[in-house]
């Protein structure tokens, strides 16, 4: 099945392979990469190529994460794995993607960069997944399809970005029965989130592919480490798309310390949830605050009485937040990131004072 859906040009690719690839242990000379001998700055090893398959790092996220190394590939960041899945599946000028209104820009913006099509159907007003209208897309997309290019792929994002709300893990699933492409969730908040999450479909459907980072609840947005999670068949297309050294040693390094602090990360994912939810309760008793949207992220979707009127006003007092007012559904709507306690009460603050003229 997932044979069918890659382009044939991938079909037939012979992937470009590295000694490091072909040698499995620990060499104890290494001449094969024509590397300087000679590292230059203190991060050890930094003259060498790092581990191609992040097989340390893979294993380190079995063991923590609980990902089967086997189903794992590693890219720099989630953007990285998007763009490759998309390049895999979908061939340009022919076949498109689907993406659920409003949610995540880069889906798009791959899709445009690799020439792929792309059909949208949109949310409810509550941020939902209507159900009943994605059918109707797929529908009228099967009806019109002429043999030279199909919907291959569909994106959610859960918990959704720039909402914060998770989709219920039954709804999900429902979704891989209906669609006969690929299935990509991509679950970077998950860590904030108490749905379950859609790494358990991957052993049940060959066609689905779960995202994770390690740039948000991790602390890692420098190092780029994305992990896709998938059946065996599309984790091997990826290996075999990427580039050969996509995550840098320091990379590797950094993930590989931070998962050994697990315990560390947790309690403060703890304090993380905490404050979002009192800042939720402090944001909807401001006069200029029309709506706080629940999350199940570390950012709050928040509607205001004049969102590009507050923008400014707390650009001008060095305070970034993200305007979503262009997107469906999100119509005076800023998204505000779950900070530390000082900067949660400096916007606070701020905030007041813009209502007090």
């Amino acid at each position: 099945m997932i044979r069918d859906l890659v382009r044939a040009n991938i079909r037939g690719l012979t992937p470009y392979s590295s000694a490091r690839n072909e040698f499995t242990g620990e060499a104890e000379v290494y001449l094969d990469a024509n590397e300087n001998w000679q590292g230059f700055v203190s991060f050890q090893e930094a003259n060498r190529y790092p581990d191609p398959q992040a097989r340390a790092l893979r294993a380190r996220i079995e063991a923590v994460l609980g990902l089967p190394y086997e189903n794992t590939v590693i890219g720099s960041g989630s953007d990285e794995l998007i763009d490759n899945l998309i390049r895999i599946f979908c061939e340009p000028r022919q076949d498109s993607i689907l993406v659920m209104n409003p949610t995540y820009g880069a889906y798009r913006v791959f899709a445009d960069i690799n020439d792929v099509k792309v059909l949208s159907f949109d949310l409810t007003e509550t941020f939902q997944i209507d159900l009943a209208a994605l059918q109707a897309v797929l529908q009228q997309e099967r009806a019109g399809r002429s043999g030279n290019g199909q919907l291959k792929m569909l994106f959610i994002c859960s918990p959704n970005n720039p909402t914060g709300n998770a989709f219920d893990l039954a709804t999900i699933e429902t979704i891989c029965t209906l669609f006969d492409g690929i299935v990509v969730v991509d679950e970077a908040y998950q860590d904030f989130s108490a749905k379950a999450s859609a790494a358990t479909l991957v052993a049940k459907y060959e066609n689905v592919v779960v995202l994770r980072t390690l740039s948000k609840c991790w602390g890692l947005a420098s190092a780029r480490v994305g992990i896709a999670l998938a059946a065996q068949a599309v984790v091997s297309l990826i290996a075999q798309v990427k580039y050969p050294y996509n995550l840098g040693g320091p990379s590797q390094a950094l993930a590989l310390e931070v998962l050994s602090k697990a315990d560390e990360v947790k309690a403060t994912l703890e304090l993380i949830i905490e404050e979002r939810e009192r800042m939720g309760t402090a944001l909807s008793a401001l006069g200029c605050v029309e709506h706080v949207y629940p999350s199940d992220a570390n950012f709050l979707l928040v509607r205001f009485d004049d969102a590009r009127a507050v923008y400014r006003f707390l650009a001008e007092r060095l305070i970034i937040v993200r305007d979503r007012s262009s997107q469906r559904h999100c119509q005076g709507c800023l998204r505000l990131t779950v900070g530390s306690i000082v900067e949660n009460e400096r916007l606070l603050a701020a905030l007041k004072e813009y209502e007090n003229g």
